[in-house]
């Protein structure tokens, strides 16, 4: 490079940018180690491709903005794509999905009109299949998308892909994306955190590396699934539809993605992508935007593709639910039952679409096994509701000199030492009277699983617990008018609601009161079984272990938790205090056990309840399911009797298909439960899974 070109500023941040995302490009599609999150990639990618568009003279020709994913790894056996495997051009957002339909439709012949085919972006590994007379004979990779790498001894054992086939063509290709369920994701990386390895950093990069093992036994072991996308060639003539042609891939055996769907017009498509993103977290398997496709063949031809991506498809990505970031500190927490958590304080980043300021680390034994650090560089995560947690550490970035952080030995907030029995991982706090514990019980107490009590949010609390007029959750039914008023933000009618809402709290059913006390290791359901077997709160204190355990769901350690919550003098006397306050302690007549119908078709079963149930929450669909002798339980395995299936159900379908258990759809159910169609579900709208 000469002195003149070194003075460009504008060429010098170009190949800056090129040296960057051709690093980045090998550490993800050969390595399966990456060191920046997907989000953070894709900047890099955008902002080198404006600069080309602004400066198309000083844009090189081997620029990866022109080349696909990475070379395959050296020393693997290769093979060349005959039909090339491109990868896809993204947006992100509207605006840029409906550029992407007026570049489409200005390629297009005038009047002709495409449908659109969409499908979920799994976020997994492209794979080409390859079938002679109907057997499996060969898989590649997806590599430059010209040559990939033969993996087909490791593909040949995952249970997604044939085989064989039935009455198939003399020659077949089909392109499938192969993905690490999350379930598998989560053992696989616990797994390794015991061994000392480092953890994959997402599900994408673990089933790449899975694929790539040497020995196919370890691949077997993986739990490795797969979605297939497209029929790329085959003997014969080819379905006038990529919709015909993903029909005749199921009916010929292969695994496709229940959630695609023809879409007639670019809203159509919009409202897929808002329903799918809704969805995202409920699914068994990642996903980061939805691919959307022109479903006519001859339409695709017309529109042609550029040397790296097609003309005819694109990937309207989702905010990203993964970045780096740098742990400025660690600081611990106390929970509402002493529970010590350590808490990753970060450098600001954008997540999932808010800033993200701080992460979980759970306990000591997670920071051991990530060995999470002042001053470390993180992959950081954020799904649906779950709070931020740190995922990986990128370990070669860590500045010199950084010490291992180690739990306190006392309570940061009151000083009392800190405990932790046998066989948990957590370390408690052993002072019942530590100001954060109270904070965190009553937030507790209040919360809408709980007492239910609004208005009472995080705010409020701190006042009236740093004032002192609310030492635990008894002291909530003394509170007056005229001192709530006079607190900051407050004022009559604020006051008057929030007494209000206290005191029909006092009317709420047992089994609310119970799981609003925090005893340990009794959640909503336990609470409900336990209202509904002994029907009073004196009944449950008076129970013995045995008792106790009786109780479908209430193992050893729920039984144990209940003996020493009522067993400690300050919770009896709590107890006494809220009884005085006129709070209800006996369970309620739609808590009790009725007279079960002996011929309900719910009686004795196990059910387990998927999909979108049109017309009822799912929630209430459990309640009913109960109501009528049965039990819910959110797994499908070879106990399950029963699966209510709703629209677009998934993986929980699949399995109960493949175990032969029997499977209604939520027309019958309502039938059988009797359940009115116009019953609305407004008030709890069911996620799939």
């Amino acid at each position: 490079m000469s002195r003149k070109d070194d003075a460009n500023p504008v060429l010098k941040r170009m190949e800056d940018l090129r040296r960057q995302i051709t690093d980045h490009r090998r550490r993800y599609y050969v390595d399966d180690d990456p060191v920046v999150a997907d989000a953070e990639y894709d900047a890099l990618e955008i902002e080198l491709k404006e600069l080309e568009a602004q400066h198309p003279e000083i844009a090189a020709k081997d620029s990866p903005t022109q080349t696909i994913g990475g070379a395959p790894a050296a020393g693997k056996t290769v093979f060349r794509h005959q039909i090339p495997l491109l990868s896809l051009d993204n947006a992100f957002g509207r605006e840029e999905l409906q550029a992407w339909e007026r570049r489409l439709s200005r390629a297009l012949p005038d009047g002709m009109t495409p449908t659109f085919f969409t499908e979920p972006k799994v976020d997994g590994f492209s794979i080409a299949i390859h079938y002679a007379d109907g057997k499996f004979v060969r898989a590649v990779t997806r590599g430059d998308g010209l040559t990939g790498e033969d993996v087909s001894d490791n593909v040949a054992t995952i249970a997604a892909v044939p085989s064989t086939i039935e009455n198939a063509p003399a020659r077949l290709e089909v392109r499938g994306e192969i993905f690490m369920p999350r379930s598998a994701f989560l053992e696989l990386n616990v797994k390794r955190l015991e061994n000392d390895l480092a953890p994959f950093a997402n599900p994408r990069n673990a089933a790449a590396g899975s694929v790539r093992l040497l020995d196919a036994r370890a691949t077997a072991e993986r739990k490795l699934d797969c979605f297939f996308y497209a029929l790329a060639d085959r003997t014969g003539t080819m379905p006038p539809r990529h919709s015909e042609a993903l029909a005749w891939l199921e009916e010929s055996g292969f695994q496709t993605n229940p959630r695609n769907r023809v879409c007639h017009s670019l809203e159509e498509v919009e409202t897929r992508f808002t329903k799918l993103g809704d969805d995202r977290d409920s699914l068994e398997y990642e996903i980061d935007g939805l691919v959307v496709k022109v479903d006519e063949l001859e339409l695709r031809e017309q529109a042609g593709q550029t040397s790296k991506f097609p003309r005819w498809a694109i990937a309207v990505k989702y905010p990203a639910q993964q970045a780096t970031t740098l742990v400025r500190g660690i600081t611990v927490q106390v929970g509402r039952t002493g529970k010590l958590t350590p808490v990753a304080e970060l450098e600001p980043v954008l997540l999932a679409g808010t800033t993200v300021s701080r992460a979980t680390l759970h306990n000591a034994d997670e920071i051991r096994r990530k060995d999470v650090r002042v001053g470390d560089t993180v992959f950081v995560e954020k799904a649906g509701e779950i709070i931020p947690q740190v995922v990986k550490v990128v370990t070669e970035k860590r500045p010199e000199g950084s010490g291992r952080f180690e739990m306190p030995t006392a309570c940061p907030i009151c000083r009392a030492p800190v405990e932790r029995t046998e066989g948990e991982a957590a370390t408690y706090c052993s002072n019942i009277a530590c100001p954060a514990q109270q904070r965190e019980r009553i937030l507790h107490f209040v919360s809408r699983s709980g007492m239910d009590i609004q208005g009472l949010g995080d705010a409020l609390v701190d006042q009236l617990v740093s004032d002192g007029w609310v030492k635990d959750v008894s002291d909530l039914y003394g509170l007056q008018a005229e001192r709530l008023a006079g607190l900051e933000r407050m004022g009559a009618k604020s006051a008057a609601n929030v007494l209000t809402q206290i005191d029909e709290s006092r009317r709420r059913p047992l089994f609310r009161l119970l799981f609003a006390l925090g005893i340990r290791q009794v959640g909503e359901r336990s609470a409900r079984l336990l209202a509904r077997e002994f029907g009073s709160l004196d009944a449950i204190a008076r129970a013995d272990a045995d008792l106790l355990e009786a109780i479908e769901d209430v193992g050893p350690k729920t039984a144990e938790a209940l003996r020493s919550f009522f067993a400690t003098s300050e919770n009896r006397d709590l107890l006494e205090r809220l009884i005085a306050a006129g709070v209800n302690v006996t369970a309620l007549d739609e808590e009790l056990p009725g007279d079960s119908p002996t011929d309900s078709p719910f009686l004795g079963k196990t059910v387990v309840l998927t999909g979108t149930l049109s017309g009822i929450g799912r929630k209430e669909a459990a309640e009913r399911v109960e109501a009528l002798g049965g039990k819910t339980t959110s797994r499908v395995s070879k106990k399950t009797d029963l699966v209510i299936a709703g629209s677009e159900a998934g993986s929980k379908l699949k399995k109960a298909i493949e175990l032969g258990i029997e499977v209604i759809d939520d027309v019958e159910f309502k039938r059988l439960a009797g359940i009115a169609d116009t019953m609305n579900s407004d008030t709890d709208p069911a996620g799939t899974s």
